[in-house]
């Protein structure tokens, strides 16, 4: 029997690339960039905010007075002047850190590979949120972990849950390697861990001697009030802290960063060096340079302002427009709502008759790592105007009203997976 040319591989892929496969998200992007179709998909920032002439202007004088130093090779762990304002950063949650504790990586998303890499053998155990970052779970995957999940609700991890899954797995006789917890505005469920959980949280990571990988790319871009405290401000030994530009400056320009205990930031250097010897010096003075010479702390108000008119377009929409035993959340930061369908429905089979009816969304599946998610989807509200926002609600309402007529006349429930935060209904804040 012949094979094609990408057959004829296949024998010879390391065990570890099975778990390399494409994400519910990266599949719908074709389909999902039509301009005709209302994309609540993606979670891509609102970059056409920045002052974009201004942010031009200031990437030519930065070539025009330090080209040769831009152009260059640099240091894997990073520009000394950028981790020392990547500190002022995390000191608006309270986070108290040495410059020299920080390594500027390619976004947040390899700060997680490298952390995972340096930490995960095959078949360890990897704690994470139930739905999860869909990122992550990619990148646990490729490691060959088993990713555990924990149940959320509106106040993010629930604590006594992670402690049942805690003593389970040690009579199991099971590794832990760490918890990863998006615990500010989480992607994909938009909730927010609070203060008593985030307290209890680090007891019982000491009581069970565990890593947190705590991901905050959200954490400025609040609605209301002031920045939420990190969890690393109250734990600096077990909690490794990832952070980002993308959210609060631009995600072209890939300049995240972990904060690290010290003996665990040498390892990231190593890690960092053998993946891609350094990082790019281009991006990272141009991060330097908009931190010293723009009022970023003024642009990410803009954006807090802009995100949260978009979020409250999106809720009044679904508030009106959804059919009866539809759930979601109410996010008070971020990009997402995590929405939950009536019973006998499937977000998964659902989508390419959303796609049909042009408005787009991320099915739920492909935020756990063990099939749940079915009833679910992650919608967002970072990009489209709100005016697109509300007819992709009223788009998206229609299809399931029509999901929902055809389980009634064809018998009722359906089979399904039931899985998800379990969320507020739309009269809860």
């Amino acid at each position: 029997m012949e094979h094609s040319r990408s057959d004829a591989y296949t024998d010879r892929y390391a065990d570890r690339a099975a778990g390399m496969v494409p994400s519910e998200i990266r599949a719908l992007f074709a389909v999902a960039s039509r301009p005709e179709v209302v994309s609540l998909a993606g979670g891509m920032p609102y970059v056409s905010a920045l002052p974009l002439d201004e942010f031009g202007g200031m990437v030519g004088e930065l070539i025009a007075r330090n080209g040769a130093e831009a152009l260059q090779y640099a240091s894997a762990q990073g520009d000394p002047r950028l981790r020392e304002q990547i500190c002022d950063v995390m000191a608006l949650e309270g986070v108290q850190a040495c410059a020299d504790d920080v390594i500027v990586t390619v976004g947040a998303q390899q700060a997680l590979d490298l952390v995972t890499r340096i930490f995960v053998n095959p078949g360890d155990v990897i704690l994470a949120e139930g739905p999860s970052y869909v990122g992550a779970l990619g990148t646990f995957a490729s490691y060959q972990a088993d990713v555990v999940h924990v149940a959320m609700d509106e106040g993010g991890l629930v604590p006594e849950a992670l402690e049942e899954t805690l003593l389970r797995l040690r009579r199991e006789g099971r590794t832990v390697k760490f918890l990863y917890t998006v615990p500010t505005f989480q992607n994909p469920a938009g909730v927010t861990l609070t203060a008593d959980r985030r307290t209890r949280l680090l007891e019982l990571a000491a009581e069970h001697d565990i890593l947190i990988i705590e991901d905050n790319p959200y954490g400025l871009l609040g609605f209301d009030g002031e920045p939420m405290r990190a969890l690393r401000a109250d734990d600096s030994e077990r909690v490794i802290y990832l952070g980002t530009f993308s959210k609060t400056i631009a995600s072209g320009l890939r300049v995240g960063w972990a904060l690290a205990p010290h003996a665990v930031r040498a390892k990231l250097v190593l890690a960092a060096e053998s993946a891609v010897l350094c990082h790019s010096s281009f991006s990272q003075l141009a991060v330097r340079e908009y931190l010293a010479t723009q009022p970023w702390r003024e642009q990410i108000k803009e954006f807090r302002q802009l995100y949260r008119e978009r979020r409250d377009a999106m809720l009044d929409a679904l508030d009106t427009l959804m059919p009866e035993g539809c759930t979601w959340t109410r996010p008070a930061g971020g990009f997402f709502v995590w929405l939950t369908l009536p019973e006998g429905l499937d977000a998964k089979a659902m989508a390419p008759r959303a796609i049909a009816e042009r408005v787009a969304y991320v099915p739920g599946t492909g935020f756990y790592a063990d099939g749940n998610g079915r009833r679910d989807m992650r919608i967002s509200y970072c990009y489209p105007e709100p005016d697109r926002i509300r007819e992709g609600v009223r788009r998206l309402a229609g299809v399931i009203e029509n999901e929902l007529r055809t389980r009634d006349t064809f018998g009722g429930v359906g089979h399904h997976v039931s899985g998800g935060v379990d969320t507020p209904g739309p009269e809860v804040v």
